[in-house]
């Protein structure tokens, strides 16, 4: 690019011409090279972050005037009678895309677009090494991605505060609402984005970058959801009062139940459909057989999702790592 050359003569201190000297942001050398390269893609994301921000702030008081109604905080019975949860269902949906959008137009694009225009080979040719210029990109956009990652989970955990203990709103263990709060969209982004650039690295062509990213972040969600309730300590309790009404244990509120059998009495669990599907004689007649006198229940409540959610971003920014690494590594002596 023109940035880059214009800036082949200088050191490696001091890559920002004298005219970039004063303006926007107040960076030097390298950083000040790969935030102009990359600026047009950088201010999207932070101006649709201030925006995404503006939205959830407002609706957030739109929800705060009507529960107050309700006595908020201390919410009466009655308030989800006429509580409207479809912003905040269609806020976490879309929010649930963001890793996928981030990794597609600003992770391939970012390695893959320098070596398809041939931009990277200018990188011998300055005194900047290539660890020092991967390092940076990597640096600077892992910068931008986790201050708008942070901004907008933050705000939406703060939205959702207030109903979180409600089903009724969003479930807590619903991917949507899960995968929106907390840590865990900044770690899903992370790894989306240097994913992208591993692979645009790999294949070195743009368009083709962000296809197979696209497939990378789907891969991604996909294994990801199988594996998320595997995070928390699994509850098992247990009842010795039949299977008639109201014969279950009790579990906690908004409590996410994994699985229910029955119990014999011998303390071996039955599938809870064995003796369902019959005529009520046939039923009770399998029950009786079985030696069914009560309910096992497995169940994860709401209080683990913070350990969880940790848990996994742990998981996921203990990946992201390793492909950051392996750019570095691999980009030191074949990026071009």
């Amino acid at each position: 690019m023109s940035t880059m050359t214009g800036t082949g003569s200088t050191s490696s201190g001091s890559v920002r011409t004298d005219a970039g000297r004063g303006r926007g942001l107040r960076l030097s050398g390298m950083n000040w090279l790969i935030w102009r390269q990359h600026r047009a893609a950088y201010w999207t994301l932070l101006a649709a972050t201030a925006v995404t921000v503006a939205v959830i702030v407002y609706q957030r008081q739109q929800m705060i005037t009507y529960l107050d109604g309700y006595g908020y905080p201390g919410l009466k019975s009655g308030w989800e009678d006429e509580f409207d949860p479809g912003p905040l269902n269609s806020a976490a949906h879309l929010l649930g895309l963001l890793p996928v959008l981030i990794g597609v137009f600003l992770g391939a694009p970012l390695l893959a677009g320098d070596l398809e225009s041939g931009t990277a080979k200018l990188v011998n040719a300055q005194s900047v090494s290539r660890v020092r210029w991967l390092a940076t990109k990597l640096g600077v956009t892992t910068l931008v991605v986790v201050v708008s990652t942070t901004a907008v989970s933050v705000a939406f955990t703060w939205w959702w505060s207030p109903v979180k203990s409600s089903s009724y709103v969003l479930s807590w263990f619903d991917p949507s609402a899960f995968d929106s709060s907390g840590p865990v969209p900044v770690a899903l982004s992370l790894l989306t984005v240097v994913g992208g650039v591993a692979i645009g690295m790999l294949l070195r062509r743009t368009l083709l970058s962000m296809v197979v990213t696209l497939g990378f972040a789907v891969a991604l969600q996909v294994v990801w959801s199988h594996f998320r309730m595997s995070l928390g300590n699994v509850i098992t309790v247990t009842s010795h009062n039949g299977v008639g009404d109201n014969s279950q244990p009790h579990v906690p509120d908004s409590a996410n139940v994994l699985d229910q059998s029955y119990l014999t009495a011998s303390g071996d669990l039955v599938g809870w459909g064995s003796c369902n599907g019959q005529t009520e004689q046939a039923t009770n007649a399998c029950l009786e057989k079985t030696q069914v006198v009560g309910w096992s229940l497995d169940y994860i409540p709401i209080s683990q999702m913070p350990s969880m959610q940790w848990l996994g971003t742990s998981i996921l920014l203990a990946l992201t790592a390793g492909i950051a690494a392996f750019v570095i590594l691999w980009g030191r002596k074949r990026l071009v």
